[in-house]
Parts: C-alpha cells; structure tokens; sequence
C-alpha cells in the first residue's frame, strides 16, 4: 500500500506541479463565458428599459418590485459595466460583488417559485433529480414527476405539429422544450462569479498588469539604498 501510495503522489505532483503553471487559464475562461452573458442581459435592458419598468414594477404579472426605475437602472448598469470590467479584467474581484448580488435578486425574485431547471426535464430516467429521488428527497420526486408530466405535453405538442405544420421546418433549428425558468442559470452564474471573486481575473487582464507593475514600483521605492544599509 506503502509503494502504491507512493506511485499516486509522484505522478499527481508531476502532472499537477506542471499543471499549476496554467492556473491563470480557468479564471481568462470564466471571464470570457461569463462577460458577454452579462452584458448581453445589460443590452437588453438598456435597449427594452420602459418594458423592463413595467414588467419590474406590475404586481399583476410582473415582480412587483418598488421603485421599478431605480431596480431597471442598477441592474442595467451593474450587468453592463460589472460584464466590460470582466471582460478585460479589471477590478475583477470587486465587479464580481455586485453582479453576485444582481444573480441572487433574479434568484430570488424572478426564478425562485420555479424551481432548480431552467428547462423542464422531459425525461425522468435521464433527469439530474433522479439520483436525489431515489434517495427519498421530496422536491427530487415531485421533479421527477413533474418531468413525466412535461414528457406527456411534449408528446402533444409533438403530435399536433407533425399533423398539422411542417415539422422538418420547425424544429431545424432545435427541438421544442418547455422553459421552467428556474434558478439554475443564475445560481450557475453566481457560482461561477464566486469562483473569480477567490481566484482573480487570471492571464490576459488589467489587473495581472497593474498590479505586477505598481507592486514592481512598490518594491524599488521601498528597498533601502546600499548606502543607508552600510550606516
């Protein structure tokens, strides 16, 4: 077991003594995948901002959030200029703050009666709850449940189509599902922001150039002269 034990470590500190040289590389590809997502949502806003207003604001069929203007506008703006600053990395760490924040209000307020799936689960055998279901857990088992109803609607939906429309035509572009609008793209983005929030921007960024150069400068002005240290 001794030599077997051995054997592991060498490797896994070969591999990932080499693979440590590339760590910057996670957080550049976190910041490229998350970067246009937010500005994209930021876009949106900006571009739709009186919908955005009154879909914030209604009580009816909106959030029913108060002070809809403000809400639109910090959300907007936060997705926006959070998104650019991400982009090129700078001040990532401390952009990564309020965008979490914004990821937990939609959370909270959009997604949260929905449920985990942003796309319903049509599928039980195949579906991500089906490991927690078996397990007994109650929200896992409705959610299986809920995928054999989504299946049944689907193979409805299905039926009509094929009898009655161009069905190759309608479904080239991808195959019809039904949107849960959970929690699930939100919680990903959060997570994947807490992730950069610990690590940093990574390679290619603003912030890996300023602060090797004023940490540099930092040096040379604080190192004391040769001829002070011979005093």
């Amino acid at each position: 077991m001794t030599f077997i034990a051995k054997i592991y470590l060498a490797v896994h500190d070969f591999l990932f003594g080499i693979a440590k040289h590339f760590a910057g590389l996670a957080p550049l590809l976190l910041r490229l995948y998350l970067a246009p997502v937010m500005i994209a949502a930021g876009l949106h806003k900006l571009n739709n901002h009186a919908d955005m207003v009154e879909w914030f604001g209604n009580r009816t069929w909106g959030l029913g959030l108060d002070n809809p203007e403000l809400m639109v506008q910090l959300a907007t703006w936060t997705e926006l200029a959070g998104g650019i600053l991400i982009l090129v990395g700078f001040a990532t760490r401390w952009a990564a703050v309020p965008l979490m924040a914004t990821m937990l209000v939609a959370a909270i307020t959009v997604h949260w009666d929905n449920g985990w799936f942003a796309i319903a689960p049509s599928d039980p055998a195949s579906s991500t709850a089906k490991p927690l279901a078996d397990l007994g857990i109650p929200q896992a088992q409705a959610s299986i449940e809920n995928s054999v109803e989504v299946g049944k609607r689907l193979d409805q939906a299905r039926s009509i189509l094929q009898a009655n429309g161009n069905y190759g035509w309608l479904t080239e572009k991808g195959t019809y599902v039904v949107l849960n609008n959970g929690i699930e793209f939100a919680a990903t983005y959060f997570l994947m922001l807490l992730s950069l929030f610990f690590t940093g921007a990574g390679w290619l960024s603003f912030d890996g150039l300023f602060g090797w150069h004023f940490r540099r400068k930092l040096r040379v002005a604080t190192a004391v002269p040769d001829s002070a240290a011979k005093e």
